[in-house]
């Protein structure tokens, strides 16, 4: 036997072995009964224990540390910043040669909770770490009796990721955990999986799946690297992938911008010689601008990129300007001016004749007139006929009428000179009146004509204008369908 001195040496070089007999008596190996086990072997582990030191008995020996996440929840998710902040359940496990002990000396304790900050802890971080997070601290870690240490925390996680907003509001994000010794080498300090990696890829047990985000899966990968040629190091990487729900952004961003591009689809359907149909798509062009400006602040903004919603905004407004434009020039066109020249013969050839041809265009002359008439505010042109039997009179000669016995005698009291001249005055105001008329039918012709070919290319541009209309939401819809299903 050995005296209280050797024992004492022995336990320091050796606290696993009988160093828990120490306390509680002295020159004696039994154990004092009146100690508690818990604080016999807590003071058998910890009293000579060094912390700053890894612990091994064989420095070749590798400590292999074996970690484990559990995805809790998705706290937030800032595009602009880049940054991903996540709420996690960390778990790892190592093995440590100085918390050893049997358990037949101690009551048949098998584990035992330390504190964290009395044992050797493994140093290791998260790569991605930005921001020190609002973690609870958990102070103890469970030691079971040969020698394996459990570290389990719930650890909230403020991360950079790169965020592709590019398919927003149907985007999958995917970030990275990389969990790494920031200071031992591989050969100090090693890092497996706690569990199988499909376990770990489809574990969604503990996420609260009530947010904007969607849990997907949890990816695993271990890697070893080196930087500039030096000792290499141990890396357990796990990707979160994660996907936006969409109905809230579909709700709010999309359908209200359909809705008000189909109110410009059905403004076509005016009759273009109206002014009401330019004051209407004015009138969706503003309230267009200010849904944008509504919704400017719901949309992700980044340095690097713009999502595709925010070109679908842009393109909408454009559909609209030019929609507008359409509208100023077909009414323009229908519009009569007393100086508007006829329509040349090859607008007539394509537009009245192979347009209405090719697109089955239904052209109603009485329609066109009454439109021409409608532009013009005048009267038809049978209350012009009166006017007809004038211009039939004043293309006979006077004495014509006397011989063949008219109805239009000249005044007893006028003489023969006087009445010759007042004669020629009455045929000279009826031939001007006759002109003016002739002007006029002239003008409505015109008219009737600009009216028939705007209502032609109104309905050319308008059948283009749905199907670029249709092609773009069609191709949007699709590409939308297969991110959001991929």
């Amino acid at each position: 036997e050995c005296g209280w001195e050797e024992r004492e040496v022995m336990a320091y070089l050796n606290p696993a072995l009988s160093f828990g007999h120490i306390r509680g008596f002295r020159g004696s190996t039994e154990p004092d009964p009146s100690t508690p086990a818990l604080l016999r072997l807590s003071d058998t582990l910890l009293t000579h224990y060094r912390r700053g030191v890894r612990p091994v008995r064989d420095w070749r020996t590798t400590t292999t540390v074996a970690i484990d996440v559990m995805v809790y929840a998705i706290l937030s998710v800032d595009e602009k910043n880049q940054v991903l902040t996540t709420y996690i359940w960390y778990r790892q496990h190592w093995t440590d040669e100085f918390l050893q002990w049997d358990p037949a000396h101690f009551d048949n304790i098998t584990q035992i909770s330390l504190p964290a900050e009395s044992i050797w802890v493994p140093d290791i971080l998260i790569n991605e770490f930005v921001d020190v997070g609002k973690s609870p601290d958990v102070p103890y870690v469970y030691v079971r009796h040969h020698g394996e240490v459990q570290n389990l925390k719930p650890i909230q996680v403020v991360t950079a990721c790169s965020l592709d907003i590019y398919n927003f509001p149907f985007d999958v994000q995917n970030c990275s955990l990389t969990f790494t010794s920031w200071l031992h080498n591989i050969h100090d300090i090693n890092l497996s999986l706690w569990r199988q990696p499909e376990l770990v890829k489809f574990d969604r047990s503990v996420f609260m799946n009530q947010g904007e985000w969607e849990l997907l899966y949890v990816l695993s990968h271990f890697q070893e690297f080196s930087v500039k040629s030096s000792d290499s190091y141990a890396e357990m990487k796990f990707y979160v992938v994660i996907r936006r729900r969409p109905l809230f952004y579909t709700i709010n961003l999309l359908l209200p911008s359909i809705f008000l591009m189909v109110m410009d689809i059905v403004g076509f359907y005016l009759p273009p010689n109206s002014g009401e149909r330019v004051s209407f798509k004015i009138t969706l062009l503003l309230g267009y601008s200010v849904f944008l400006i509504i919704v400017s602040d719901t949309l992700p903004a980044t340095a690097v990129g713009t999502p595709l919603i925010g070109i679908y905004f842009v393109v909408c407004m454009a559909l609209l300007v030019i929609s507008l434009t359409e509208t100023i020039f077909i009414v323009r066109l229908v519009h009569k001016q007393d100086l508007q020249p006829h329509v040349p013969s090859w607008v007539k050839h394509l537009l009245l004749e192979r347009a209405t041809a090719l697109l089955s265009i239904q052209m109603s002359r009485s329609h066109a007139e009454v439109s021409a008439l409608h532009l013009n505010g005048s009267l038809p042109l049978l209350s012009l006929n009166p006017a007809a039997k004038l211009n039939h009179y004043s293309s006979e000669d006077p004495r014509e009428r006397e011989v063949a016995g008219g109805t239009r005698p000249t005044p007893a009291f006028a003489t023969p000179a006087e009445g010759s001249l007042l004669i020629h005055s009455i045929l000279h105001e009826i031939t001007t009146i006759r002109q003016f008329l002739e002007k006029r039918d002239e003008f409505r012709d015109v008219a009737r004509e600009w009216l028939q070919v705007g209502y032609v290319l109104d309905v050319l541009l308008f059948r283009a204008y749905l199907v670029a209309v249709l092609a773009y939401t069609i191709t949007l819809g699709t590409l939308w369908s297969v991110w959001q299903y991929a």
